[in-house]
């Protein structure tokens, strides 16, 4: 089976992994996903170097399966994060949102599995080309960093496949065991799912978050500041006052200060659902409920396998 590609680089039992979020993902999730079986990632995006070195050592104390760490490469402190990476021993590092040469050789070098997000094959080729272990095709539907792109999925996953020789980790609208042997067939090697364990109940966003999550429906979000770096936000009043920013042709350094600092802090972490960055996938309009991490996956792989048999007795 393909799937046995990313269980056997990633040491775990079901190919899935949870997305390293801002400001969701934090000891509690990856702890509870990795002791269900799947991967879970720490998402050093929301995170001080001595903050990410303080979730490290509270998950490895939580579970004694794999887990990693999630790196947005255009984040501030990045020399002081390796050094951490390294420190405490971290053995699988997801990097994104920047250029995979100028760190893989590094975290290659202190024995680390280095996977990368890429929106395009384009990008794909060079991560490879880089020395990464994996990539993670993420489409157009996911939510936080996006590919100016604006590839799908369904699109992207057997274009990145077909091009490069490492394991492809499908990302971006998937909260379906269907959805996961759709990737499967279209070349995947396993999972990346945000937006579903962002609305579990370890989670470190406010339950403010992850109720308009739940009450969102199809629509609701919308892929902007592509100036910037893309993300997809449900709609609000911060939402908006972008939206009319950027028909009225605002430059780059203009949205630079409406973003402001701590803007996803304010909506995700703290629950301020008028003024606050909602990043989420466009799956948000599927989630209906609040569970525990374990059931999540649990429920994802039954769904699968269900799916997988179906098909195969039609």
């Amino acid at each position: 089976m393909s799937f046995d590609r990313v269980r056997n680089l990633l040491g775990i039992e079901i190919p899935i992994v949870q997305g390293g979020m801002v400001w969701c993902s934090g000891w509690r999730l990856a702890s509870a996903v990795s002791n269900a079986g799947g991967l879970g990632l720490l998402g050093a995006g929301s995170m001080h170097p001595q903050t990410l070195a303080e979730h490290i050592r509270k998950c490895r104390a939580a579970t004694t399966k794999p887990f990693g760490v999630n790196v947005p490469l255009l984040y501030p402190e990045m020399a002081a994060i390796m050094e951490i990476l390294a420190e405490e021993g971290v053995k699988i590092v997801f990097t994104s949102a920047g250029n995979p040469a100028t760190w893989t050789p590094h975290l290659k070098s202190k024995g680390m599995t280095v996977v990368h997000v890429v929106s395009s094959s384009r990008f794909a080729q060079k991560a490879e080309q880089a020395g990464v272990d994996a990539v993670v095709a993420e489409g157009f539907e996911a939510g936080g960093h996006n590919g100016r792109e604006e590839t799908t999925t369904l699109c992207l996953v057997p274009l990145v496949a077909d091009v490069v020789r490492i394991p492809v980790i499908a990302a971006g609208g998937i909260a379906s065991g269907r959805a996961i042997l759709a990737m499967e067939a279209l070349g995947a090697s396993g999972v990346q799912i945000g937006s579903r364990f962002a609305v579990s109940q370890e989670s470190s966003a406010h339950d403010n978050f992850k109720m308009r999550v739940i009450e969102s429906r199809e629509g609701d979000t919308h892929l902007t500041l592509k100036q910037l770096t893309p993300v997809r936000l449900l709609r609000n009043d911060f939402f908006q006052q972008v939206q009319e920013a950027e028909a009225r042709g605002a430059s780059k350094d203009e949205l630079m200060q409406l973003l402001g600092r701590g803007r996803a802090k304010r909506g995700i972490f703290e629950g301020d659902l008028s003024e606050g960055e909602l990043e989420i996938g466009q799956v948000a309009a599927a989630i209906r409920d609040v569970r525990p991490a374990a059931e999540i996956l649990k429920n994802l792989w039954e769904e699968y396998r269900e799916a997988r048999q179906k098909i195969a007795s039609d």
